[in-house]
């Protein structure tokens, strides 16, 4: 048992539950006042420092005898995200970024290339960025119009990124572009792009969450043929085998912040009187609490069981992962109205822990697949099996 609302831990074993409790506990005593230093919006640098020296960056790869591999399983991935959101998002935002912009790099790159930059990221010294998104192509991948073409062995880079982590300030971007015009997914590449590299630029956004991220501009950005990763127009595939990997976790953010969320409205409405008696004893109240917390405990089951499939070596995952996604990112939205809803006005001061994960809860249900995309592919994996069974 731990101190959540219910026994959010029962199912794991000893060592998984140790790894949640440790990682919230350290972003919260120790991480959450490092953050606070930082400057909003920008990358914070003593914060990666921080997870590298603490061991969490270097969980997600290893490098030993014959290189670099991955090394934290999807379910462990999901627990260091929950228990960082728990106690420090943006802590969770800085680590989760580190492993989405790597992981393509790790999958597919030239050995060369990975020694160049992963021992730069597992000591928290350099910052990655993963650019897929355009203005016109978000959840729509197929549609990126970003240009690469070619120069000699190598390629000339393009357009414009937006909404694109660590940018303008990351030290490379794994960046996805088209090869093939009209080719749709088929037609798409990815690189390596250092951020000194000639003609690129950026700009900082600034979102309703103040986190790092930014638009890029490619001005005949040249890239050699070594930091092409994996084959050209194989690009779709880098892209979607990290999409698998990291979106079972987005569910685990989100659950780490819904869990957040209910512990304060929990812990509030024991303590806060209202008319002569605990908040926790209007049955409107509790009974809306219950409701919650067992969907943020099935979200969690949902979450952890796609992370599982992953690590067991079942390929495809994408319903899985997309039913948890779907379910954790959008009961997380309601856990953490609700908690301010329990606390009142209060919960809507400036600087308030539910303020703050109100600003924060709201664009996991947008980033790696809305959830109206989330929807749109379970909905497809469920009519082939209709008709099969009708052929039956």
């Amino acid at each position: 048992m731990n101190d959540g609302v219910v026994p959010i831990d029962a199912h794991l074993d000893a060592d998984r539950r140790e790894l949640l409790a440790r990682t919230a506990a350290l972003a919260g005593e120790t991480l959450a006042p490092l953050a606070a230093e930082s400057e909003d919006g920008r990358i914070d640098r003593p914060l990666l420092r921080a997870l590298a020296a603490h061991g969490l960056l270097g969980r997600l790869f290893v490098g030993e005898g014959d290189g670099w591999r991955p090394e934290v399983s999807a379910l462990d991935l999901c627990l260091i995200r929950e228990g960082l959101a728990r106690g420090c998002t943006a802590a969770e935002t800085a680590f989760a970024l580190q492993g989405l912009g790597t992981f393509p790099l790790l999958q597919a790159g030239r050995p060369e290339l990975i020694e160049a930059w992963l021992p730069r990221v597992a000591a928290g010294e350099a910052a990655a960025g993963f650019a897929l998104t355009e203005s016109d192509a978000g959840s729509d991948v197929a549609a990126l119009s970003l240009r690469a073409e070619r120069d000699g062995e190598g390629f000339r880079l393009t357009g414009e990124k937006v909404w694109i982590s660590n940018a303008p300030e990351a030290d490379f971007y794994t960046v996805f572009a088209r090869t093939t015009a009209g080719a749709g997914a088929r037609g798409l590449s990815a690189f390596l792009v250092p951020g000194d590299s000639a003609g690129l630029s950026g700009e900082p956004l600034r979102l309703l969450s103040p986190h790092p991220i930014g638009r890029l501009r490619f001005e005949d950005v040249y890239v050699a043929p070594e930091q092409l990763l994996g084959e050209v127009d194989g690009g779709f595939r880098v892209a979607m085998r990290t999409l698998d990997m990291f979106r079972p976790s987005v569910g685990a953010f989100a659950i780490g912040m819904a869990q957040a969320a209910l512990d304060a409205a929990v812990s509030h409405a024991g303590s806060r009187q209202a008319f002569g008696r605990p908040l926790k004893d209007l049955q409107a109240l509790s009974h809306r609490l219950a409701d919650v917390v067992a969907r943020v405990h099935a979200a969690r089951l949902a979450v952890h069981e796609a992370a599982t499939a992953y690590d067991c070596g079942i390929r495809p995952v994408t319903q899985l992962s997309a039913i948890a996604k779907l379910l954790a990112t959008e009961v997380a939205q309601e856990a953490v109205d609700l908690a301010i809803q329990v606390h009142g006005a209060r919960g809507l001061e400036q600087g308030h822990l539910l303020e703050h994960l109100y600003r924060e809860v709201r664009a996991p249900r947008i980033y790696e697949g809305a959830s109206e995309v989330q929807r749109e592919i379970i909905a497809r994996a469920l009519f082939p099996r209709a008709r099969e069974g009708a052929a039956a």
